[in-house]
Formats: structure tokens, C-alpha cells, sequence
């Protein structure tokens, strides 16, 4: 129906009838709402027309003539509707970055303030980072456009759900998982809206948010139940007009007394029951379980190192030891051993582990099809082999009549049964190729490069059972914390974000400048994000700073409140170090990962080494960084590189530096800290934590007296 003013008269157009006409009419009266002294048809300049919709709310229409109107009661009797060319499954392989239909709506029903479109805007957020379509409708965004032509009534309300549904059901149909907040209050509407999805296959969520009355009043951020209970907001939900609970809903949650992010964990739980959250999404979601290979059952411990002692028998050495623990405590996650030759080869030239096979079998080759029972959803980023070297002697030792290798081998060092390595396989150690690929060089003036050279001509790659965990009785084995242990203690803490600084040598006060800047940066995201201060504990050159004394200095560093303990975890990561810049440091990064670890903080020239040609960058310094932006397997790790700190002459501090003012910073390196502690001198105030600095500073006072009679003792 249209309107026109003909000679003076109000007249409306009706399309309901056979043939357009004009018919007369006239408001009769309006039967409620109508503002004292109001005229029909008079038109107040200061009304807005959402003001005099709200003053007329009904009224009786006259015509001068029977006006036929059609009757939608039956609906539409030309319309077919139309199938598509796709099924749901085809439309699902582009969607999302899981295979597989998900499409559902999840359907957040409770009272004004019970905090459903915050779980449902948040749980919008969660899955769409864990690479889920999702949308979420809420109820006062819908009646911006889709209802806004509905009031409150019982009616409209019933037709506003409708909508709604219907909306909800073509989205879940698309493939995606459609999240509607809305009141709903009476149970008649969502079960005509679960209906409606049930109509289709399509599954329907009820998610009952529980939150009791009078905390819904407490929050009330648009002062809606004030208002109601001053009678100025009649048949508002749980104050004059009724809200029917779920009689059984498929999920209730309380935001009462919990975080936004518990209930959110709780409704992602759910779905991974349901089988809408994928595997893949889940374990990303929990930061994937860490896969340690120690033995803690005592009786089952006490009966392999029996076994053990029987056992054909292979020396490791001290780096081995540490590769050892490295794997024993997940870090190597879902590595279940020391590398097979199928995942050597995938390590050293895809830089990443595509399967856990045992075997590498071509097309057509008897293969057993043996592998890892490890469930490995996807590939897994591997900078660097793990593998253990060993001599001809130690291969025949381990080796049948049959030219097999034996079932069962015992790992010693210095006498004592370490581990027992199962289904063990050799494979050829092909140490030149092998450090041409890992280091992009082979002199042997190179540190790890030296150690690899002068090692064995052959592999052992196998399952591992760790009898016990790796200790050293240094001093020191209180800092070295497990992968699960530290997720333990960020728990504990209420962290809801880790960041990790990765360093092998001393802190000074741009380190810590650095450290808290990213801090400040995260808090804007999160609540309590803390700092996993994560030293590299394994073998380092000669020349790096020892590990108690950079413990010790560490410490200090927190105790002087330079790093506040509050948000700091100080822990040694065990493994040795390579030297190996860009390719080492996506090892670094993901191994840091099993940690619960959420940002990696990458330093300039980060596991670099001076060429032992001639003294440059043996690897680009800015490379480290860049790799590890766009490193296969690292995406959901957030990257921040390492901001350059010097020590500002003119506010007497560390600070970040300015190209603009490069006059007023000096670059105090690490032979002239070196050259300052021999000497006895101190650097200048602000550089780093005074009681940090008397540890670094002994530490090489001493050095220079050791070498000092070294020197004498040689003439």
C-alpha cells in the first residue's frame, strides 16, 4: 500500500486487488498512544518520525469503499524453490582452512545482561582464529536492519526470532557456524527455530547462559532494568514480563564468578565433543600436547633398567646426553626418539617433519607400513636433525648375526643406563652434506661444525624410553623446568599470554628495555601476560659466558627489579647450541611452542657466529628475523623482532635507538663490557643492574687471573 493527497485528501494505493485503484479513507481514530491535543495528519516540526511512531501505536482505518486485501495466510502459490548445483560438502572444502562441513548455529538464550554476545563475540574471535567460519548475530544488530520494523510485543517478538532463524539457518547451511544472542524469551520461539534447522539436517545448539537476575541488574550497561523498574520500560524480560528458562538445554554456562575466556574454553570444549571443532583445531587450541618420553611408573622403570642390563650398549657422549633431554622432556615434540633416516631427511630438506614412518619407501616397494602411533596432524616445523651419531665399533655392537639391528639397545653414559632406544635403525651419517645444508658451510673452524666433523660415521634413529630424568647436580637443575611444568606454573599465574626472550649470554638494561616494552605492547590485548626468561642451557663455544655465571647474573637482574619476579620465569632450555643463524633459530621458536609459549622475541643475528674467513656475519643479521615471520609451521606464533637499545648519553640509561640523535647514544659492545670487567672499571650508570654487573665483572677478573698464569706457567 502507497499514500497520495489528492484535492486536500489523504487516500492510500492498495496493490491487493485485481486492479490499482485509489481508494479514500480516513484515520477513524487512533485507539491508544495518542498525545493530548494531537490531530491526525497534523505534522509537528519538532517530531521526529521515530517520535510519532511512538506516539501512534494503533489505530482504526475507515474507507469510503470495501477494499479487498490478500490473505498471506497460506503464503505464495508461484514460488519453487530452487536446489543448488553444490552440495554442502563441496562448499565446505573452501571454507575455512579445516576440511569438512561444520555449518550449526549456536543459539545463546538468557536474560538482558546474562553476558551472551560477549561469549558469542568472543567465541566468534576464538574460531575464527582456529580458521572456523563463524558470524555471530546479536539481538540489537538485527534490528537495525533485517527487524527493524518489529516491536515487543509477544507477536513481533515470535517474528523477530523467526527472522532470525531463518537467517541463521541459510548461514549454517553455507557451511558456516552462525552465533545468535539473542533474549529469546519464550521456549515456543527457539523450538520453532531449532525446528526450522531440524527441517534442514542442519544442527542447533541451545546454549542456556544461567546468569542470575540480580547479577544481570548489577551489570546492566544500558541502564535497561533501571529503567524498567521505574515503570518507564514496560514488558521488559525478568521484571514484568516472563523469560522461560530451558527445560533442557544442550549446554549451560555461567559467567558468574568466571572469565570470559573459561566459558568461552567451555562452549570450544563442547564443540570438539560434537566433533565441530576439529582435532587440529583443538591441539592448536591447547597449545598441542607436549610428548614426553620419560618413564614415571617406578615398578616399570625398576623393571627396564634390569632389562637394560643386558642389553647390547652404546656410550653417548655429553652433547647426546643433552639432545637426550631435550627429546625426553617434549621439546621435540611429536618427535618419539632420535631421528629415523626418513625424518633426517625430511629435517635437513624441507626443514620440516612431514610424517613419523619408519621407513623411507619408494612407489612400489615393499613397504610394512610402520610408523609412530604419535597421532601428527599436520607437519611439524624441524630447522634441525636430532639425530645420534655413532662410531662403526658401537654399529657392530648393536648389530645381529643377521645384519639386523637388535630390537632393544641400552644408551649409557659414564656407566649409568640412560634410556633404552627400541626398533632402532642405522643409517649413514654424511656429516659433509650434512653441514653444507645446515650451516650453509663446511670450515671446520666453525665450532658445531667441528663437532659434527669429528663425530661418528653413522646414525642411530629409534623409539626411546628415558628411564629417569636428566640431571646434571650443577646447582642448577631447580631452573630446568619442563615444558609442562612451565605450562603449570603460567597457570598457576593466571597468564593469559607467554612471551619468551631467548639469549646465551648476559642481560643488560636494553635486554630488560626490550622485554618490558613488549609487555606494555601485550597488555593491550591481554590481562597477564608474562616473560619465560629462557637461557640456553647446552653446549656453547669455549669463549660464551658459562651457564651458572649468566644463571647468576639473570637472577640478579630480577632481584635488583629490573625485571619485575611478579610477570618473570627464569628457566634454562636445554639444548645445545648450534650456531647455525636463520635455520637454528626456527628451532628456537618452535621448541619454545610446547611451552605454552604465545611470542618469540628474535634478536639481531639471532644463533649467528663470525665467519671464520674474515670476521663478518656469517649469516645475514637481519635474516633470523625475516625466516622466522614466515617459517612453515610457526603461523599462530607471534613474532617480534629485537628493537636496537643503546645507552642514551643524555638521560644517562639504556634506550631505544634514535637515528635522528645518533650523536647521543654509544654502542657498548661486548668486547668493551669484557675490557671494562677485566680492568676492574664499571660502565657507565644505566647500562645494566649494579649487583648483574659485580657477577659479570668477577667472572672476568678471575678469567683474566686463570689466563694470566696460564701464560706464566707456559713461559
Amino acid at each position: 500500500m502507497g499514500e497520495k493527497i489528492e484535492n486536500g485528501e489523504r487516500k492510500t494505493v492498495s496493490s491487493h486487488t485485481p486492479h490499482e485503484r485509489l481508494l479514500a479513507a480516513s484515520f477513524a481514530r487512533i485507539l491508544r498512544g495518542q498525545r493530548p491535543g494531537m490531530e491526525i495528519g497534523q505534522r509537528h516540526s519538532s517530531d521526529s518520525s521515530d517520535e510519532r511512531l511512538a506516539a501512534v501505536k494503533r489505530m482504526r482505518l475507515s474507507t469510503m469503499k470495501p477494499m479487498g486485501l490478500q490473505d498471506y495466510s497460506a503464503g505464495a502459490t508461484n514460488v519453487t524453490f530452487q536446489q543448488h548445483k553444490i552440495g554442502r560438502e563441496e562448499r565446505a572444502q573452501i571454507m575455512g582452512k579445516h576440511p569438512g562441513f561444520r555449518g550449526c548455529t549456536i543459539w545463546f538464550t538468557g536474560l538482558s545482561g546474562a553476558g551472551k554476545t560477549t561469549v558469542a563475540f568472543a567465541l566468534e574471535k576464538a574460531l575464527t582464529q582456529l580458521g572456523l567460519p563463524c558470524y555471530g548475530l546479536d539481538g540489537d544488530n538485527v534490528r537495525h536492519g533485517l527487524c527493524r520494523n518489529l516491536g515487543f510485543n509477544m507477536g513481533d517478538r515470535s517474528e523477530n526470532i523467526r527472522r532470525v532463524a531463518e537467517v541463521a539457518k541459510l548461514m549454517a547451511d553455507a557451511g558456516m557456524v552462525c552465533l545468535a544472542s539473542f533474549i529469546s524469551p519464550f521456549r515456543a520461539d527457539r523450538d520453532q527455530a531449532r525446528k526450522i534447522h531440524d527441517a534442514e539436517g542442519l544442527r542447533f545448539i541451545e546454549v542456556y547462559v544461567n546468569t542470575p537476575l540480580e547479577i544481570c541488574e548489577t551489570r546492566d550497561p544500558k541502564k535497561l532494568y533501571k529503567k524498567a523498574r521505574a515503570g518507564e520500560l514496560p514488558g521488559f524480560t525478568g521484571i514484568d514480563s516472563a523469560y522461560e528458562p530451558p527445560e533442557t538445554p544442550d549446554l549451560l554456562v555461567q559467567t558468574e564468578n568466571r572469565s570470559e575466556a573459561e566459558t568461552v574454553h567451555q562452549v570450544l570444549h563442547y564443540l570438539y565433543d560434537l566433533g565441530i571443532l576439529p582435532q587440529k583445531a583443538m591441539d592448536e587450541l591447547m597449545t598441542s600436547p607436549v610428548r614426553e618420553l620419560i618413564v614415571n611408573d617406578v615398578s616399570i622403570r625398576s623393571t627396564l633398567n634390569t632389562q637394560a642390563q643386558a642389553l647390547a650398549k652404546v656410550e653417548l657422549q655429553h652433547i647426546d646426553v643433552e639432545w637426550l633431554q631435550v627429546l625426553s622432556e617434549g621439546w621435540g615434540t611429536p618427535l618419539g626418539g632420535f631421528m629415523r633416516e626418513r625424518q633426517y631427511l625430511q629435517a635437513l630438506h624441507f626443514g620440516q617433519l612431514l610424517d613419523l614412518k619408519h621407513k623411507c619407501a619408494f612407489p612400489g616397494d615393499n613397504d610394512d607400513g610402520a610408523q609412530d602411533p604419535y597421532p601428527m596432524l599436520d607437519s611439524v616445523n624441524q630447522s634441525i636433525p636430532i639425530v645420534l651419531p655413532i662410531t662403526l665399533e658401537q654399529k657392530q655392537t648393536i648389530t645381529a648375526a643377521d645384519g639386523t639391528i637388535l630390537p632393544e639397545v641400552a644408551l649409557v653414559y659414564k656407566g649409568k643406563v640412560l634410556a633404552i632406544l627400541k626398533e632402532g635403525e642405522v643409517f649413514d651419517h654424511r656429516k659433509e652434506e650434512r653441514v653444507c645444508r645446515q650451516f650453509g658451510c663446511a670450515d671446520a673452524r666453525h665450532p658445531t661444525i667441528d663437532l659434527i666433523k669429528k663425530s661418528g660415521d653413522f646414525c642411530l634413529g629409534g623409539d626411546l624410553q628415558v628411564l629417569e630424568r636428566i640431571t646434571y647436580n650443577d646447582g642448577l637443575d631447580s631452573y630446568r623446568r619442563t615444558p609442562n611444568e612451565l605450562r603449570q606454573i603460567f597457570d598457576q599465574k593466571g597468564a593469559d599470554a607467554v612471551f619468551v626472550f631467548q639469549l646465551r649470554n648476559p642481560i643488560h638494561n636494553g635486554h630488560a628495555l626490550l622485554m618490558r616494552d613488549t609487555r606494555e605492547k601485550l597488555l593491550k590485548k591481554y590481562k597477564n601476560p608474562m616473560l619465560l626468561l629462557h637461557p640456553l642451557g647446552g653446549w656453547t663455544k669455549d669463549d660464551d659466558v658459562p651457564l651458572p655465571v649468566r644463571i647468576e647474573q639473570h637472577q640478579a637482574v630480577i632481584e635488583e627489579g629490573i625485571l619485575d619476579p611478579a610477570w618473570t620465569v627464569l628457566s634454562i632450555f636445554p639444548s645445545p647450541m648450534l650456531y647455525a643463524g636463520p635455520t637454528e633459530v626456527q628451532w628456537h621458536a618452535r621448541a619454545r611452542i610446547a611451552a605454552g609459549v604465545h611470542t618469540y622475541i628474535v634478536g639481531r643475528d639471532p644463533a649467528g657466529i663470525q665467519n671464520p674467513e674474515n670476521g663478518d656475519f656469517l649469516y645475514h643479521p637481519e635474516h633470523g628475523a625475516k625466516v622466522l615471520s614466515m617459517a612453515p609451521g610457526l603461523s599462530h606464533l607471534s613474532i617480534l623482532p629485537f628493537r636496537v637499545a643503546a645507552y642514551d648519553k643524555s638521560v644517562g640509561r639504556m634506550a631505544f635507538f634514535d637515528p635522528k640523535r645518533k650523536e647521543e647514544f654509544e654502542f657498548i659492545s661486548g668486547t668493551k663490557m669484557r675490557g671494562l670487567a677485566r680492568s676492574g672499571q664499571t660502565p657507565p650508570d644505566g647500562f645494566m643492574a649494579p649487583k648483574a654487573w659485580t657477577v659479570l665483572a668477577s667472572y672476568y677478573k678471575k678469567l683474566a687471573q686463570q689466563n694470566g698464569h696460564q701464560n706464566g706457567v707456559a713461559k
